[in-house]
């Protein structure tokens, strides 16, 4: 277990013990450095969304300048903190979600884009309102349940990667072309490649050389088109509600509100994560400020065109990776992501990013979601127990809608909204099994994410599993 840091040190940006803090000129160097690793996802989302939902160049490049913005602006009020409301002040970076993806093209299908954004806002006051409650009922989403819905997040997803790479127009001349399969399968190979032979912080960017790599391919093959980045503006912000006044359908609102809930979720196992590996207590206070923010996204998102925003799980491990432990880091970085977000070329020049080339890197991003929740699954007790049968129901159902897009086709179409998201339809099973068959947590794993035992102490420091004893407030960790 990482010893935690005596007060001199908690906000050092190295290993180094003599407590100074880096210069602002370092703190941007490594603020940077996070900002590569989470950009690749971050962008992906308003690229696959706005691919889905049929949206030309120039509007998508609209959703990814908001999107950076948006999550800039997280990111800064989780690092530096707004009074005692808002923000975790630990250095961790926030980014658009996966999890909302599905759930928005459904809503987008049925409703349109003003239904989008506005259950997004009502999802984001929804968040902001439980934080807290959230905070204290933890118990409820054990790695039976965050586990299935990762898994659920992640399959649901590969369809529209896969779509991406054959094109979404079977009537198109080059719909499955050759071309494009051997386009994706390059990327794929590229992202391979930096992984088994990439070191240190290169193996992290994988994703965005693959990116980088497929699109110098793709030139040849005509598939690339930056035309609207040539008229694009240099500097500019997009207006509130860009597609007109919001609307509120009930059944899009219950939809996204489920998606925050899942969001918090995945948001408290990678904050309980970073304030292992940095030594803070982190008391149910401070997990309801970081949950507050990712609500916060919500509204920011619903109001400039964005999407809700989670903790990036893959600056968790950079943290690992570079032991720089400063909340200044991530306040940098998160003033580094507005700044992109008010470059509107930029956008622009992502948003002509071929189809192929996004799809096979989402493909490679999405399937580690569901891998992520594989292993998350790992932690749950199977034997002796209904364990099994809950995550194969809910897997199980989620998924049917994904296989047989008219399953509720005959059904109200509110109703077809909740049960056709995978993502929904599997929080909500697992959710309600696990509390019929468990009383709310999985057998013998009481808690979302197990802490290591205290050092210098066995297993019986804590519960007969090794889990360790709470602190009064409910939450584990790190001694001060």
């Amino acid at each position: 277990m990482p010893t935690s840091p005596d007060r001199r040190t908690t906000d050092v940006t190295t290993p180094a013990k003599d407590g100074r803090r880096a210069g602002f000129g370092r703190l941007t160097v490594l603020g940077l450095q996070h900002v590569l690793v989470m950009y690749t996802g971050c962008v992906t989302v308003p690229l696959v969304f706005g691919a889905a939902a049929g949206l030309d160049a120039a509007t998508i490049a609209v959703l990814i300048n908001a999107d950076l913005l948006v999550a800039g602006v997280v990111t800064m009020i989780q690092g530096a903190g707004v009074g005692r409301f808002l923000g975790v002040r630990m250095p961790v970076m926030a980014g658009a979600a996966f999890t909302a993806v599905t759930p928005m093209i459904l809503i987008a299908g049925e409703y349109g884009l003003q239904a989008v954004y506005g259950s997004m806002l009502a999802a984001g006051v929804f968040g902001l309102l439980i934080a807290y409650p959230f905070a204290k009922a933890v118990r409820f989403f054990p790695p039976l349940v965050s586990g299935v819905v990762i898994t659920v997040v992640g399959l649901a997803l590969i369809g529209v990667g896969v779509n991406l790479v054959v094109g979404n127009d079977p009537e198109a001349v080059d719909h499955a072309a050759p071309s494009r399969l051997a386009l994706a399968a390059f990327v794929v190979l590229v992202i391979l490649l930096v992984a088994r032979f990439g070191r240190g912080f290169l193996a992290q960017t994988g994703v965005l050389l693959g990116l980088l790599a497929g699109t110098a391919a793709a030139v040849p093959l005509g598939l690339v088109d930056f035309s609207a980045a040539r008229t694009a503006d240099w500097v500019g912000v997009a207006a509130p509600f860009h597609f007109g006044a919001p609307e509120f359908p009930a059944v899009a609102v219950l939809s996204m509100c489920v998606v925050m809930l899942v969001l918090f979720a995945e948001s408290t196992a990678d904050l309980i994560a970073v304030a292992e590996l940095t030594g803070k207590r982190l008391t149910t206070a401070d997990m309801a400020r970081g949950l507050a923010a990712d609500g916060l996204s919500g509204v920011l998102g619903g109001v400039m065109n964005a999407f809700l925003d989670t903790v990036f799980a893959q600056n968790v491990g950079l943290v690992t990776m570079t032991k720089v432990r400063s909340r200044h880091v991530a306040t940098v970085a998160g003033g580094i992501l507005v700044l992109l977000g008010l470059v509107p070329r930029l956008g622009a020049l992502v948003a002509g990013l071929p189809q192929p080339v996004v799809g096979a890197a989402g493909l490679v991003m999405f399937a580690t979601v569901a891998a992520v929740g594989v292993g998350t699954l790992r932690k749950v007790d199977f034997d002796g127990t209904h364990n099994l049968l809950i995550v194969a129901v809910s897997i199980g159902v989620g998924m049917a809608p994904e296989v047989a897009p008219d399953l509720y086709s005959r059904l109200p179409n509110g109703i077809g909204i909740v049960l056709g998201s995978p993502v929904t339809s599997a929080t909500l099973l697992a959710f309600f099994l696990n509390l019929a068959f468990n009383g709310g947590t999985s057998r013998r794993d009481p808690g979302l994410v197990r802490a290591p035992a205290p050092e210098g102490k066995g297993r019986d420091a804590g519960g007969a599993d090794g889990t360790p004893a709470a602190e009064p407030d409910g939450l584990v960790h790190g001694k001060r």
